[in-house]
């Protein structure tokens, strides 16, 4: 630390054995996928859950799934471009390229919609239960993405910042990774867990995490780089805002239809 710099040294890889590689972001990945069991376990046991206790490792397993298929082909369509319409084969290779959020995200979705339709159980009901805690993945995601030194943020005026080893001008910049961890994960956990106690209703959790999730991405990707295969699309627009915004927009318009509907008896 030199005041208010910082002089990014963490390596990616938490221990190797022989050829073995573990790394803190896979690690993080197994957290994230762990954490999320053991609060739908806990949350299987109360009165009203759309899940059961038996069903939980079915569901995780699920979700699992939609993260990662999700998330890889997500990469690809929206930030791989043309190489791999010509070498589909090149999405086995995980290790070159990465994950996208809004991919996982609709792998998620279709995961959950996969569930309950062969459970029979009320999506609304499932959606709710499960998408709160995606947001602990999220925090968990994004420290990974710091220790790797990797999607961080534009310069800062100097004073401040984080020096990352992989920057070539060796210039203080935003830590958008925490920024995002900050935002999309603790933020809009907490939020969430709020608005499921004083705000019941059947829907809300989706659709304000649909709409938290676009703003604080939105806000982050002003101070954070553009990939630089894509860069900006359009004065200051990047990929990240325009897949935020939608969600956004998306989420409002669906949080505002929920409240100007009457609440449920008994809710």
């Amino acid at each position: 630390m030199r005041g208010w710099i910082y002089v990014h040294t963490l390596s990616p890889i938490l221990f190797q054995l022989g050829p073995l590689r573990i790394g803190w972001y896979g690690l993080m990945y197994a957290l994230s996928f762990l954490l999320g069991y053991l609060l739908l376990q806990r949350q299987a046991r109360r009165p009203g859950c759309p899940i059961s206790e038996e069903q939980v490792p079915n569901l995780v397993t699920y979700i699992i799934l939609g993260v990662v298929l999700g998330g890889r082909l997500g990469w690809v369509v929206f930030y791989g471009g043309l190489p791999y319409l010509e070498e589909p084969w090149r999405i086995l290779e995980t290790w070159k390229g990465g994950m996208s959020f809004h991919g996982g995200l609709l792998g998620v979705l279709f995961a959950l919609w996969l569930y309950a339709r062969r459970q029979r159980a009320p999506l609304l009901k499932v959606g709710d239960t499960v998408i709160v805690y995606v947001p602990l993945g999220l925090f968990f995601g994004r420290i990974g993405n710091f220790i790797n030194g990797e999607l961080y943020g534009k310069p800062t005026d100097g004073t401040w910042g984080v020096v990352f080893p992989t920057d070539r001008l060796g210039v203080p910049r935003h830590p958008s990774q925490l920024y995002e961890a900050l935002l999309e994960g603790l933020l809009i956990f907490i939020a969430l867990a709020v608005l499921k106690r004083r705000v019941p209703r059947d829907g809300m959790q989706p659709a304000a995490f649909l709409l938290l999730y676009g703003l604080a991405r939105t806000a982050v990707e002003f101070v954070r780089l553009p990939d630089a295969d894509i860069g900006y699309l359009w004065g200051f627009l990047t990929m990240g805002m325009l897949l935020s915004l939608p969600m956004a927009i998306a989420g409002l318009g669906w949080v505002v239809y929920i409240l100007a509907r009457p609440a449920a008896a008994g809710r």
